[in-house]
């Protein structure tokens, strides 16, 4: 039994920002429990039109530190500039990191002069919990004397500006996404009981609820054709029958490998799937590999792969572009895709949960701080590896392939990262405690 049906009477404010994919990727798992649908802050419905133009000039500052490393001769140098401004300090030595930043005070100017205020008038008409992936919505709600407020890390790691000034006072409650994530909330000074180890909020419809029954059986067949010579299969047979269940045993896996190209919200790094595609061209032909190019919900980028793709290959039934102007429905259209996917290759954003799944992660370059944090933490899991020159990926990629090592990491994703966020998040709304882990896998 999946969530929903576990906890049809279950109702809360769920609130995101138009911020990137991640912050908008992980409520939608919780679109089913949010009162009225999901809030989007400084939208037209909810905002006034002071309130729009400073999330403008906040996205607008965010898009441009994504597209920065692009800009000709200056982009590396400009994008470290601003990078600093949401830098993530090292880990160690381990220390207090309490102390007030410029990010948290400017935070705090901006909710004075109306940032939130839209969303905080919203959620006032009735008295449910507000879940929300963007920081600003939590800190916000919890100066507006709202009760009961939880925020989602999106990320492995994350900026002092994620923590209001004091939270020892403070009524804000943590989904961490793992344990990393922990130590530096409480590195900022977040008490113990206000953090929960959940997990990042994984799609019901890629996992199958708590059961994992979906997940299992597409591991199975993707587990199957990422290990074409049985290198894999041959060292963890016993391991796999015993984790996934000898039930979903897929003896034909006769789909071609799959890759799934991501493009972030920004539309940075395009140009890198254009590589991938002109060096996959003639096996994309022939019908050995198929790809997907997650192209998001942005026309300028769908029409800048249209145009691409035709020029390299002309009509090729073999690459599929994921695109919708409705963000919801590109996320719905990107989970069904990613069923039968077998290699995510993206930067390490908040996707890099999605190994959890047991896809194993080619990472594109970082963009910003808490992507490297998350590509160490990939790499820590070895669920994920850098790329190689996409201008050669047809030798490369299918050498790891034939090597059975993107079989060990897709095996090593599923082992080791967390796959239960969305029920575990669920569980603490509506008990307000998190059952303690008891198994391996099944959390």
């Amino acid at each position: 039994m999946n969530y929903s049906q576990q906890h049809k009477e279950l109702k809360a404010w769920i609130v995101t920002a138009d911020m990137g994919y991640g912050h908008q990727r992980a409520v939608f798992p919780l679109r089913k429990i949010a009162e009225g649908g999901i809030i989007t802050a400084g939208s037209n419905e909810t905002s006034a039109q002071y309130e729009r133009k400073l999330w403008r000039r906040v996205l607008g500052a965010y898009e441009f530190l994504s597209r920065a490393k692009s800009i000709p001769l200056i982009g590396s140098s400009l994008f470290t500039l601003l990078d600093k401004f949401l830098h993530i300090p090292s880990t160690y030595p381990e220390r207090n990191l309490t102390g007030v930043t410029f990010q948290v005070n400017l935070l705090e100017s901006s909710i004075k002069k109306g940032l939130c205020s839209g969303m905080i008038e919203k959620v006032k008409e009735k008295n449910l919990p507000l879940v929300t992936s963007f920081y600003a919505p939590a800190i916000a709600a919890d100066e507006a004397g709202i009760e009961d407020i939880y925020c989602i890390i999106c990320d492995t790691d994350m900026n002092r500006v994620w923590v209001p000034k004091e939270p020892a006072k403070s009524r804000i409650k943590y989904f961490a996404p793992c344990i990393s994530a922990v130590r530096r909330l409480k590195m900022y000074g977040v008490p113990d009981d206000k953090i929960y180890l959940t997990g990042f909020p994984l799609p019901d419809e890629l996992t199958g609820g708590a059961s994992l029954n979906i997940l299992k059986n597409d591991l199975r067949t993707r587990l199957k054709i990422l290990d074409p010579e049985n290198k894999f299969h041959l060292r963890h047979e016993q391991s796999i029958n015993h984790f996934l269940g000898e039930e979903n045993v897929n003896e034909k896996a006769d789909r071609k490998i799959t890759i799934t190209y991501c493009i972030g919200g920004a539309g940075a790094q395009k140009e890198i799937g254009i590589k991938i595609i002109s060096s996959l061209k003639n096996k994309l032909k022939n019908g050995k590999v198929k790809i997907n190019i997650a192209a998001g919900s942005k026309k300028n980028v769908h029409d800048y792969f249209v145009n691409a793709v035709q020029e390299i290959c002309g009509e090729c039934a073999n690459i599929n572009l994921i695109y919708s102007a409705n963000l919801h429905e590109y996320f719905s259209n990107f989970n069904e895709a990613l069923r039968n996917t077998d290699i995510l290759w993206t930067k390490p954003s908040e996707l890099s949960f999605y190994t959890a799944l047991g896809i194993p992660v080619i990472m594109t370059p970082s963009i910003g701080s808490q992507e490297s944090f998350n590509k160490k933490w990939l790499m820590e899991i070895h669920a994920g590896l850098m790329q190689e020159n996409p201008d050669y990926t047809d030798q490369w990629l299918f050498d790891l392939i034939n090597r059975g090592v993107l079989a060990e990491m897709a095996w090593a994703g599923f082992l080791k990262a967390r796959k239960l966020g969305t029920s575990r998040i669920i569980e603490v709304l509506k008990t307000g405690r998190l059952t303690p882990d008891e198994s391996p896998v099944l959390r």
